[in-house]
């Protein structure tokens, strides 16, 4: 998955497990910016400095830094910062710093910050559209990328039930939308708040279903979701973006969620996903 240094300029940090990371390297996958932006892969498990480099199957040594944790690289840009080191990192090798650490901002410099090193098959964020995406953006964001979050790591049953109730609120919603016949969210054009649903949604019943106690209904469950799900997952350079193993190893390493570390050997998967 990784391509290590390739003497380009940019290079992209990122876990194969985190959605926010997964909508970067769709993007950059779409844009066929492989030869101008690098990448690099962490172990999928969460260790006790976050994220870490090394040899797990579809994982990178960091070639570019030689860090052995991602929190080296945020010290590195700046040696006063506290906080958790996130993924997905976008840095800069010229001035050896982070140009970016949010994912929808990377994302929309990928879709039109590269000129013509992009290709424009895919256009992300188009301007007849930009109203919509943004709207969509607003109610799916909060309600089911961050609603299955806030329901796995509730601290209270009201917490949990609220967060609950707006995840499964928002998928009757999407399923709705998705029942007359339209490709994507948009109609017939693939925009980024398609990517910003899928990546969401291709983990859902590897974990967020069960882990996350997100349990009313899979998205096996929605047919018109279903469809979605799979027509996403038939554009290659999506589906070369989506490891089920490594989502399964990192969500379940997380000790507050699953302190025995038990990996489940299900769910069985639909053959778009199982292959």
């Amino acid at each position: 998955m990784g391509t290590g240094h390739d003497g380009r300029r940019y290079h992209l940090y990122v876990a194969l497990i985190c959605p926010c990371a997964s909508r970067t390297l769709i993007g950059r996958k779409l844009k066929k910016l492989e030869n101008v932006i690098s990448v690099s892969v962490v172990e999928p498990a969460l260790t006790d400095q976050g994220w870490r480099f090394g040899d797990y199957p579809g994982a990178d040594h960091d070639t570019v830094n030689g860090a052995t944790y991602l929190h080296e690289l945020y010290t590195r840009a700046d040696p006063a910062i506290s906080g958790r080191a996130t993924v997905p990192v976008l840095w800069d090798k010229k001035r050896s710093t982070i140009v970016n650490n949010e994912s929808a901002d990377i994302l929309r410099m990928m879709n039109s910050g590269f000129g013509d090193l992009a290709d424009h098959s895919f256009e992300l964020y188009p301007a007849d559209l930009q109203e919509e995406i943004d709207a969509l953006n607003a109610r799916i964001d909060p309600r089911l990328n961050n609603g299955v979050y806030r329901a796995g790591f509730a601290r209270t049953q009201e917490a949990y039930e609220k967060a609950f109730h707006e995840v499964f609120a928002m998928l009757d919603e999407l399923e709705s939308r998705l029942a007359d016949g339209r490709d994507f969210l948009l109609g017939e054009r693939l925009t980024e708040a398609d990517i910003r649903l899928f990546v969401t949604l291709v983990r859902f019943d590897v974990a967020y279903h069960t882990l996350f106690k997100c349990n009313l209904r899979r998205i096996a469950d929605y047919p018109a979701l279903s469809a979605y799900q799979a027509r996403i997952l038939s554009i290659s350079e999506v589906r070369d973006t989506v490891d089920i193993d490594h989502f399964k190893r990192g969500y379940y390493s997380i000790k507050k969620l699953n302190p025995t570390g038990i990996v489940p050997v299900g769910p069985q998967l639909p053959p778009s996903l199982a292959t």
